[in-house]
């Protein structure tokens, strides 16, 4: 039997719930499909820390608020954090922000993907937007004005509109032909979470390693500071040595490669080892198609913005779409759509871009680029403008903002 809805969303991972929640009350049948089950799991304070997280800016924590969902992530597990400090372990320059110099609580908030997920999933289970687990994508393609969608197990899906949220490996934009930029960094990340000797002090530690940058994120446990997630990324050969190591010896190169910031480190949980890849689609829009989140981008780890810029598309394209409904406009209608991806497309991309350089800068070897990296650092750390203006980025509140985003 053949399923019709006036809009499909594929993926109910943490951009396209958000997406379905910002449309609920549009008057359109929306219909949010996953491959998995969407099941919400009960949680569990004194369970290990889930090895992704993200770093949650302002705009999108309001986003949340407005959707409902920012109570269930707090009433299970987050960590604000209010200082960020970054320095080169080549040389000696070094740069600190802070919330307070531009009159803010936090720069933003450490929370693990599984409590982002659940807790959007607990707030579309009581809503009414039609939901289909275990729909696996197979086969899509054009059949008249609409998109006719074939899952695994042979159920047909048809709409005009069909927004692919499904993540970097979209099965959408793969279907559909549409076409990536993308290069791989020949970096992996190591993704875990560590108990330090010292509290974390609410701050967000970065070093940037001759190999590559090294997170050091805070998370809380029953009010204890001394938890961090860590993002470590470096070449593929070091990855393999050290994912090799027994928990003892990665946490002593750990503490090694980390100078030794927050003392010993005491344990690891279970390591996640993950190759590092940019890629970014060349159009985010067709006639009736639009890409979000990391199905149009995905970008490095650096600065932890990836699900930061895709809660902001997802309410760019429902901003986007609501007013469009009033007007009584073809929502379908690739010029609708385009206006999404005018608003959207250059922000991303110069987020991206100032990401890769930051990354080739410290990646540099030369000797006078290091000096000029070091006195750069050095330079801006006593411009309070100037970093002002990064603290503002992060909080992700520049630019054009939806509505779902302002004050």
């Amino acid at each position: 039997m053949e399923m019709r809805a006036d809009l499909l969303i594929v993926g109910a991972g943490m951009v396209g719930s958000a997406l379905a929640l910002a449309l609920q009350d549009s008057g359109l049948e929306v219909l949010l499909l996953d491959g998995s089950p969407m099941s919400v799991k009960p949680f569990d304070a004194q369970a290990l820390f889930e090895p992704r997280v993200s770093a949650l800016s302002t705009a999108s924590q309001r986003i949340l608020e407005r959707l409902g969902v920012w109570d269930g992530i707090a009433n299970r597990r987050s960590s604000p954090y209010t200082d960020m400090h970054v320095w080169d372990g080549s040389g000696t320059g070094q740069i600190h922000f802070s919330a307070a110099s531009v009159h803010a609580d936090v720069l933003g908030h450490i929370v693990e993907n599984r409590v982002v997920q659940d807790a959007l999933l607990d707030r579309l289970h009581d809503c009414d937007l039609g939901m289909l687990a275990n729909a696996r994508l197979e086969q899509m393609r054009r059949s008249g004005d609409d998109w006719l969608l074939t899952l695994a197990d042979g159920r047909t899906l048809r709409a005009p509109l069909v927004i692919a949220a499904d993540g970097a490996n979209s099965a959408v934009r793969r279907l559909t032909g549409m076409a990536t930029r993308e290069w791989d960094y020949m970096h992996h990340a190591i993704v875990t979470s560590v108990r330090s000797a010292k509290p974390h002090q609410l701050t967000a530690w970065q070093r940037f390693t001759d190999n590559g940058p090294l997170a050091f994120l805070p998370l809380e446990r029953d009010g204890q500071q001394d938890w961090c997630s860590i993002v470590w990324s470096t070449t593929p050969s070091e990855a393999e040595r050290l994912m090799a190591l027994d928990d003892e010896g990665f946490c002593k190169e750990l503490e090694r490669a980390f100078e030794g910031r927050l003392g010993s480190v005491l344990s690891a949980d279970p390591r996640l080892c993950v190759p590092l890849r940019q890629r970014h689609a060349k159009r985010y829009v067709a006639e009736g198609l639009a890409l979000i989140g990391d199905a149009a981008h995905t970008i490095h780890p650096l600065a932890g913005q990836g699900v930061n810029l895709g809660f902001l598309d997802a309410a760019v394209l429902a901003e986007v779409l609501l007013q469009a409904a009033t007007r009584g406009e073809r929502l379908a209608d690739v010029k609708v759509l385009s206006r999404y991806e005018r608003r959207r497309m250059p922000h991303n991309l110069a987020l991206m871009a100032a990401m890769e350089g930051f990354e080739r800068l410290f990646q540099a070897d030369p000797l006078p680029v290091r000096w000029l990296r070091n006195a750069g650092l050095k330079m801006v750390d006593q411009m309070p403008e100037a970093k002002a203006l990064f603290v503002r980025e992060a909080l992700g509140l520049t630019g054009e903002l939806p509505a779902l985003a302002k004050a």
